[in-house]
């Protein structure tokens, strides 16, 4: 009816009363009851039932305006730990986290993950373990394990789809095997830069509605929050910048079989092999910064320019998708200013000015920790989730 002033819809269960605590700030039962409109005898059963699987506990009195002082409850974010793990081209990190996303334990190592699934997962499982037990727990503490890719992965199935740094890779139930080897049923696997913008965007810029985590590494990759939600794309392929085509660009061939692309021009290993062609002794897009950081012009010219190549391209994503921020993370941007510099100088002087107007282009401020977080934190949001909380309630009432 019109005139009629409507009202958001009230937590009608367990799991989505639970929602209301993850702020981290205690409740009462009575502003619980005001909060959902329910019956006292009903929040009562609900604050129970959480209590009972460990989300809840009691956690003080609150000020009194007469009488006995009211009891308080709030989240316990250490009721179950996640483990994240991002996976680089060279390199792996994994950490352990509470609920709230607060790193319990952490370990970096370098990993090639062209040795395959086999030796890759092993390693990561034997890890995974001693750092948990490290934290001082166990994996019956496990809520779950979530895993970033460095290539494209259907999200729907969590399997890596022809990815161009992977061999071997191909259609692997990623999920199926650590489940297996964690004995965990929750096990999640994403793009690797996705699961940095989540990070990112989780821990460090949550009041960013729109924004594009650009990853310079080994490849070229990018994440796109919109709207406060990681979007992936039909098949989970949104954001593969690395195989877009340089405006200009000479056909260098890439690896995934084409020519002029992002990566072949501007990735890590593309600079590192144009300044070894120049004399310099580099390997590796770490080689590279380490030459940045210790005052080599001619490296510290070649990362500036890929940061020009970038721009071309996110230049053209910026008029498409108007972000407020693009963060730029991965080693590359380890190399200082350089990197940066380059991609702001041509973002702002190829995109329309109303797109550029409040855009704001930085490095990441996580930093190396942002794929770990956004695979930790793609777990709890799954386990968390109203869905999943009513779940484990019932669970836990049929076996008591």
């Amino acid at each position: 009816m019109e005139g009629l002033k409507k009202f958001p819809p009230r937590p009608t269960g367990a799991g989505e009363m639970f929602q209301l605590f993850r702020d981290g700030e205690p409740r009462t039962r009575a502003a619980l009851v005001a909060t959902t409109g329910q019956s006292r005898s009903t929040v009562a059963a609900r604050i129970d039932a959480l209590c009972a699987v460990g989300l809840l506990a009691p956690s003080g009195e609150a000020t009194s305006t007469g009488g006995r002082p009211p009891s308080t409850f709030a989240f316990v974010p250490d009721a179950r730990i996640v483990l994240g793990v991002d996976l680089g081209a060279t390199h792996a990190r994994l950490a352990v986290t509470d609920l709230a996303g607060a790193v319990l334990a952490e370990l970096e190592a370098p990993l090639a993950i062209a040795d395959g699934p086999d030796a890759v997962l092993g390693w990561t499982a034997e890890a995974g373990e001693k750092l948990v037990v490290g934290a001082g727990r166990s994996l019956e503490d496990l809520a779950g394990v979530g895993i970033g890719l460095p290539g494209p992965v259907d999200h729907a199935t969590g399997h890596p789809v022809n990815p161009p740094l992977m061999p071997g890779w191909d259609a692997v139930d990623v999920p199926a095997a650590l489940s297996r080897r964690f004995r965990t049923p929750t096990a999640l696997v994403d793009n690797d830069v996705n699961i940095m913008a989540l990070g990112e965007h989780r821990t460090a810029l949550p009041d960013e509605r729109d924004l594009l985590f650009v990853k310079v590494a080994t490849g070229i990759g990018a994440g796109l929050v919109m709207d406060g939600r990681l979007r992936r794309g039909a098949q989970g392929a949104a954001g593969d910048l690395g195989h877009v085509a340089v405006p200009g660009a000479r056909d260098v061939p890439c690896r995934c079989g084409n020519v002029g692309c992002l990566e072949a021009i501007a990735g890590g290993q593309a600079i590192a092999t144009a300044l070894r062609a120049g004399g310099a002794d580099v390997t590796t897009a770490s080689d590279v910064v380490a030459l940045v950081r210790g005052g080599d012009v001619a490296a510290s010219q070649a990362v500036r320019q890929a940061g020009r190549d970038i721009g071309a391209v996110l230049a053209a994503c910026v008029s498409l998708l108007n972000p407020s921020r693009i963060v730029i993370g991965g080693v590359l941007a380890e190399a200082g200013e350089h990197l940066v510099a380059g991609i702001r100088e041509i973002v702002y002087q190829r995109s329309l000015p109303l797109a550029t107007q409040h855009l704001r282009i930085t490095a990441s401020l996580t930093g190396a920790h942002a794929g770990v977080l956004g695979a930790g934190a793609m777990v709890t949001e799954q386990f968390l989730a109203s869905a999943s909380v009513d779940e484990l309630v019932a669970q836990s009432s049929e076996q008591r």
